[in-house]
């Protein structure tokens, strides 16, 4: 015959002046989700719908940026001026952006190599929500993801389903553009 089992006592809750039933666990449950990969904008520099990676494996976000040149300002400030292709629309001309320069920091890439990037800050939107993020540029040319979305950018911000893509739904479109109609065929 099996020998029945008790279940342990229930422990009585610490008293740790904390709400009982409020743990990190049900705070993070609130914060909204995102996808694996997510559509990103920079509304502040004209830019819209790059596909991101979300990537909680990197520390610090990464943005392909071509034609990279660094200058001291007139007022000595150190910036970068380089473009951002338009992936959604290929035809159209990249954004030239210059951006002061807050830092640089030897970052590790996939293959194991270290490089130093210079870092920014700039406004992004993400599912609708926007905040300052610091971004470092490198050219990401060879990558599936115009940019990584690294955890610092979305820490304490949102969750991350990685069995789910673009939960913030298609990415906002320029203004002055219509839809094209079904009836053309495309």
């Amino acid at each position: 015959m099996a020998e029945a089992r008790q279940a342990p006592p229930k422990k009585k809750p610490a008293k740790s002046g904390k709400t009982p039933g409020r743990s990190r666990a049900t705070s993070k449950a609130r914060r909204p989700a995102l996808g694996w990969k997510e559509w990103v904008s920079f509304p502040g520099l004209g830019i819209d719908g790059i596909r991101s990676k979300v990537d909680t494996g990197a520390r610090t976000s990464a943005l392909h940026a071509t034609d990279l040149e660094e200058e001291i300002d007139d007022d000595g400030t150190a910036v970068v001026r380089f473009k951002v292709p338009c992936e959604r629309r290929p035809r159209r001309k990249p954004v030239t952006v210059t951006l002061p320069v807050i830092d640089r920091r030897f970052v590790r890439d996939s293959s194991g190599r270290e490089e130093l990037r210079p870092v920014v800050v700039t406004e992004v939107e993400v599912c609708g929500q926007r905040w300052e993020i610091e971004i470092t540029l490198t050219r990401r040319d060879d990558m599936e993801f115009n940019m990584l979305l690294g955890r610092r950018g979305i820490r304490r911000r949102f969750v991350v389903d990685p069995g789910r893509a673009y939960l913030g739904g298609d990415p906002p479109r320029s203004k002055g553009r219509g839809r094209r109609s079904s009836e053309d065929g495309s």
